[in-house]
């Protein structure tokens, strides 16, 4: 999942209003500058904003957690008022969470390992029923 189009151009749009600033106060030398380095950093900011889920035979990770597949117990598919409320007020602390604010949907992945204080994941995922398939293949 990469952020949406347009959530970069918001961020770009708050970009430019600082290189206004930057140029009325410094000039022109400093806004190209300002620019250049705020392109950059919106580049930065799109690459480190995705996130991959990825399923194999043995385990699951999402971003730099993984789990073994074994340890996984039941996979329920969430709807955006069921994410909302999972996310806000039914929050649990010790869960795990892998979510992106511009993707309503996701899965609640509950977690069956004794030696583990994570109840469960919490993922941001617009393709959640092929990913509840995967998961429950093979379990």
């Amino acid at each position: 999942m990469r952020p949406p189009l347009w959530l970069l151009a918001f961020i770009y749009f708050m970009f430019l209003s600082l290189i206004v600033a930057v140029w009325a106060a410094l000039g022109t030398g400093s806004a190209i500058f300002a620019g250049v380095i705020l392109t950059l950093l919106l580049l930065v900011i799109a690459v480190m904003g995705r996130s991959e889920i990825l399923v194999d035979e043995e385990e699951l990770t999402i971003q730099d957690a993984h789990i073994n597949r074994r340890f996984i117990g039941e996979v329920k598919v969430l709807n955006a008022a069921e994410m909302k409320l999972i996310r806000t007020r039914d929050a649990d602390p010790a869960a795990y969470l892998a979510i992106k604010f511009w993707v309503t949907t996701g899965v609640k992945i509950t977690l069956n390992d004794q030696r583990d204080p994570t109840p469960y994941w919490l993922v941001s995922c617009k393709k959640t029923e092929e990913l509840k398939n995967t998961l429950c293949k093979q379990l």
